[in-house]
């Protein structure tokens, strides 16, 4: 979502103050304008809001995540963990992202649907059930990109896994990436390898 501009003759408006005054404003660096091809002003919709003193509403987003379609189940605990966690924290009504895709898919639908509202800063927290549920690898990484548009990662991590379980996590999801790409997640090829894969290595 692009931003709203406004040109000076709706800024003075909103703002209650004189074209010169919005002129000098910019000159002094006391607000922000971006210039037209043409050279002219532009006032942002955020610097409207800033000089308002009107805060910017952020809301609060689960994302949840599991490997293959085989694993609805918990996909939908995962669900029901963020909603009760964020009930007890008093976040209210929140949104909840999901995924059916392998972790070292970067290309999720959800998951750049998330960045895209974490990098448009209408999003406060993140709550996720365990931190490989956003990504397998670079967790830490993400949590510094996601705070510098203002996003904090909450992950619950409500229970611990074994190294077992881990690697057994590990060796379905980079089955499941593959796998969807040689025969595409729909296909029945992919969920027979993926089940495969999961009675092989839980047995």
């Amino acid at each position: 979502m692009v931003e709203r501009l406004y040109t000076i003759k709706e800024a003075k408006k909103l703002l209650g103050v004189t074209t010169w005054t919005i002129q000098q404003w910019d000159r002094q660096g006391k607000i922000r304008c971006v210039r037209t091809v043409g050279g002219r002003r532009r006032i942002p919709e955020s610097e409207i809001r800033r000089i308002l003193g009107l805060k910017e509403e952020r809301a609060v987003v689960g994302y949840a995540r599991v490997s293959s379609a085989t694993q609805k189940d918990d996909l939908e605990r995962q669900k029901q963990l963020i909603l009760s966690y964020a009930r007890k924290r008093g976040y209210g009504d929140i949104k909840i992202l999901a995924d059916i895709g392998s972790g070292l898919n970067e290309k999720r639908k959800s998951f750049l649907k998330l960045l895209e509202m974490v990098s448009e800063k209408r999003v406060s927290k993140v709550i996720v059930a365990y931190e490989d549920r956003l990504t397998r690898f670079g967790f830490e990484t993400l949590r510094r990109m996601f705070s510098a548009f203002g996003t904090e990662i909450e992950a619950l991590n409500h229970e611990e896994r074994t190294p077992q379980e881990e690697l057994v996590e590990d060796l379905i999801t980079i089955v499941s990436h593959f796998a969807g790409k040689l025969y595409g997640v729909r296909s029945h090829k992919y969920k027979e390898v993926v089940e495969g894969v999961e009675r092989l290595v839980s047995g």
